[in-house]
């Protein structure tokens, strides 16, 4: 059942009261993710009524879902004082402005620890709060190329791919940040203390690729696109494409799902016995493509389901929810005509709960934060919070 903005939430985090500063990208996605595990997540929007984000309904705008909107004038003295005063009885603060911006409105970490001493204060940027970039724009693409990671992805002979922005905004950035305030909540049990958690999104991604500077170092990884084990330098980990234009994933790389892999193809045993022989892989990819062009994407899907060749239909974004074993987990759900994947992690005695729309009721939320209907209203007529 989908969750709401307030009331007794189900999820590890249930009891965990949140403010996220309105943004975009890994600051929200983290906010629904927190919001999912039963914490509840209030956002702070601009009082002036914020375009969504590539004008997306309400009820397809996965960064408000969960949440309770609450619109407050910064601008003023009384908003700053009101937002402080519920960063002070708040868990965690999130926020993914450029260093300074929360100092210049007041609402920096030295004068909201001041007020909260147990805050976790969660600061999301893309180069830090510190270094000779750390007050420049950028994005995902930004900073993987800044990493070294953007260099790794694109085929041999081609220019660097994108990858979405899944790496550096949701990896290095989302993933980090919640891992931070996450563990400063721990420590918080043993000490009684907040802290600022740093989560730079330059940082995060560099950390995902942790294990191919090892492999640089140790001398097995070459710089050059395509030319390694897991960037399709080799032909049994690579994608092909098929007799009806669609494409499969081939990674076999171990010998016995690679031998599983040759005998259903099947692949002359000549390449099937030299797996690991890089002067037999020019031949061994073009033997491989010839084959799976022989034959539609499902065909090859529904040959190799029951095996451990590791091979798996290229499935669009549209297509995953119906696969049978996504189905099986109830991996996705739909609701008021939105798909989308069900709340992850799963825990076997605190699940979480997937997030209906936002909550936009601001008398409400000031309610939670032990602020009175008569002070709530007085603060709407002010002007001090959105009606």
């Amino acid at each position: 059942m989908a969750g709401n903005g307030t009331g007794n939430k189900p999820g590890p985090l249930a009891g965990l009261t949140v403010v996220e500063m309105a943004g975009l990208g890994p600051v929200p996605l983290a906010g629904l993710i927190l919001a999912e595990l039963g914490a509840r997540v209030v956002r702070v929007e601009r009082l002036a009524r914020e375009q969504a984000f590539l004008n997306l309904p309400p009820e397809f705008d996965l960064d408000r879902h969960g949440r309770e909107i609450l619109r407050i004038d910064l601008k003023r003295p009384e908003g700053t004082a009101l937002l402080l005063g519920l960063i002070g009885k708040a868990d965690i603060l999130l926020e993914g402005f450029r260093p300074g911006v929360m100092e210049r409105l007041g609402l920096g970490p030295d004068v909201a620890l001041a007020r909260n001493p147990g805050l976790v204060y969660g600061r999301m940027t893309g180069f830090g709060q510190d270094g000779p970039l750390a007050n420049r724009a950028g994005h995902d693409l930004t900073y993987l190329a800044l990493t070294g990671v953007l260099s790794a992805i694109g085929p041999k002979g081609g220019k660097p791919v994108p990858p979405l922005n899944l790496a550096a905004d949701y990896g290095g950035g989302t993933m980090f940040l919640i891992a931070g305030v996450l563990a400063a909540l721990v420590e918080k049990d043993r000490s009684g203390r907040g802290q600022v958690v740093d989560a730079a999104m330059v940082d995060g991604a560099s950390m995902l690729a942790a294990p191919f500077f090892g492999f640089l170092a140790a001398g097995i990884w070459r710089e050059g696109r395509g030319s390694n084990l897991l960037d399709s330098g080799t032909p049994f980990y690579d994608t092909y494409e098929c007799a009806d234009g669609g494409f499969v994933a081939v990674a076999c790389l171990e010998p016995q799902f690679f031998a599983e892999f040759c005998r259903l193809l099947p692949l002359p045993e000549a390449f099937a016995n030299a797996q690991y022989d890089q002067s037999r892989w020019p031949a061994m990819r073009e033997a491989i493509a010839t084959r799976i062009a022989t034959r539609g994407r499902d065909e090859w899907a529904a040959l190799f389901e029951a095996s451990d060749a590791c091979v798996a239909p290229v499935l669009s974004l549209a297509e995953a929810p119906g696969h049978p074993h996504n189905r099986a987990r109830d991996l996705h759900a739909t609701t008021n005509g939105l798909t989308r994947p069900n709340p992850a992690p799963r825990f076997s005695r605190t699940p979480g709960a997937r997030s209906g729309e936002a909550l936009r009721d601001a008398a409400a939320t000031l309610s939670g934060f032990g602020i009175d209907a008569d002070e709530a209203e007085r603060l709407a007529s002010a002007g001090i919070v959105g009606q």
